[in-house]
């Protein structure tokens, strides 16, 4: 039988590294304060509730103190009994059968990830069929590679890291410095005053931006130009094993490996990270700090998984008027439509409809899983009457146990929520009153003599 397990010390400095006092630790943990106490000076070993606690919300700490296979292995298994297919099992419980029967537990993780793994493709084939896309095209084929890299990637965060160096009170990539980096590899910036001129053109000597730009865009825009002359081998090196073979997606891929160091750069991972918890990620003040868009600060927060030192995992995307998302990450287990329209009851769709104005949501979707989420509208000037401006919303959320330290979480009630899901031709509620189509996998009843909102019923 293992032994009692005393981690006092890691418990500790787990709490004080994460910014939480002993009160806000304790709620995290489903604890009362006296007992974290006693658990931090060494009174009381680890229980299975609380390892199943630190599984959930510190896995990579509670790696550390048990050993990285037990810890992977608890939160695993903790993710199967999660799912709504799966009889629940108390916290203990779970944390007994990964410390007391672990092949059993292998084998249970197994067969979740397999049932997982096939939902997944029936949900791609689904898709598929619906919108008539039978091979992905380049741009989908490089929006799953960052997918599947989880949206961070190491050895470029690093070494914009390392470009960018440890600021105190200013933006780390100041439009001096990113000047004065063009400057070193011979490259001039150059205002373009013309109307129909692109937003960027490099020429190999001069960097040409748009005189419209705003602030913000202009600045992301050279650090982009930087980070794919600096980091070209590491960009070049990434494409190569990316394993995508059409050539335009290769391209893509350099162009947002090259977007992504030029955030790294602008937003280092430490000191963005560090801030981020210290203000509860409010955009607003994380975008005055760094000197970046809204947008760039909220894609920013999406990508911070890096091992050891992940920030909390968000979600995030993109939608424009029409209610496509042109850019959607997920680090939650909340996952997006890949085609067709979102959720009609997802929020996202009323932020684009009211610019500058941020709207906040606690959702649940059909696994169960409740997520805080804020989304703000968006306009890009065109710079001229006769263009249309762009208008699109942006979204970020995360799973509720999170809400503590998602400042927008403060303004909603926590112990309601609206059910919401990933598509209506994906959903399996049967009492949506917004559903626009019939879910694929389910038959529908049409009974004249019945007037309902929608004209049939799920079965």
């Amino acid at each position: 039988m293992k032994s009692r397990l005393y981690a006092g010390a890691q418990l500790r400095a787990l709490r004080i590294a994460a910014q939480l006092n002993q009160r806000a630790m304790a709620a995290r943990l489903g604890l009362s304060v006296s007992y974290l106490s006693q658990l931090e000076s060494d009174e009381r070993p680890l229980t299975g509730a609380v390892t199943a606690a630190l599984a959930r919300h510190f896995p990579a700490a509670l790696a550390e103190i048990e050993g990285a296979l037990p810890a992977r292995r608890l939160v695993a298994l903790g993710e199967a009994f999660a799912d709504p297919a799966v009889a629940p099992l108390p916290p203990e419980e779970v944390a007994r059968l990964a410390e007391e029967r672990p092949a059993l537990a292998d084998r249970l993780i197994a067969l979740h990830q397999a049932k997982r793994a096939a939902e997944e493709r029936v949900a791609l084939a689904e898709e598929a069929l619906t919108a008539g896309v039978g091979a992905r095209l380049p741009w989908e084929a490089v929006r799953d590679w960052f997918h599947d890299a989880g949206n961070y990637l190491d050895p470029l965060d690093r070494a914009a890291e390392d470009w960018a160096g440890t600021p105190d009170d200013v933006p780390a990539a100041s439009d001096a410095r990113l000047a004065e980096a063009l400057a070193e590899r011979g490259v001039t910036i150059v205002a373009e005053t013309r109307e129909d001129a692109p937003l960027a053109r490099f020429d190999g000597r001069a960097l040409r931006l748009n005189a419209a730009l705003p602030p913000e865009s202009r600045r992301f825009l050279i650090a982009n130009r930087a980070a794919a002359l600096a980091f070209a081998d590491p960009i070049a090196a990434i494409v190569a094993d990316s394993g995508l073979a059409h050539p335009e997606a290769r391209r893509l891929l350099a162009i947002g490996l090259a977007n992504y160091a030029a955030g790294a750069m602008l937003m280092p991972y430490g000191a963005f990270r560090d801030t981020a918890r210290a203000v509860r990620h409010d955009i607003d003040r994380l975008s005055r700090r760094f000197g970046t868009s809204f947008e760039q600060a909220c894609h920013r927060l999406s990508t911070l998984q890096r091992p050891g030192a992940a920030g909390i995992p968000f979600y995030f995307c993109r939608v424009d008027m029409a209610g496509n998302i042109t850019k959607r990450h997920s680090a939650t287990r909340l996952q997006f439509a890949r085609f067709g329209g979102a959720c009609p009851l997802w929020h996202v769709h009323e932020a684009v409809a009211i610019p500058d104005r941020i709207l906040v949501q606690h959702a649940e979707t059909p696994d169960g899983v409740r997520y805080v989420s804020m989304a703000k509208g968006l306009v890009k000037p065109s710079g001229r009457f006769a263009r249309a401006p762009r208008r699109y919303a942006v979204a970020l959320g995360c799973e509720a146990i999170h809400a503590a330290e998602f400042v927008y979480a403060d303004a909603v009630d926590l112990r309601t929520a609206t059910p919401i899901g990933i598509s209506c031709r994906l959903c399996p509620r049967n009492d949506c009153d917004q559903r626009a189509f019939p879910p694929t996998d389910r038959a529908i009843a049409v009974e004249a003599e019945v007037r309902g909102v929608v004209p049939y019923r799920v079965m």
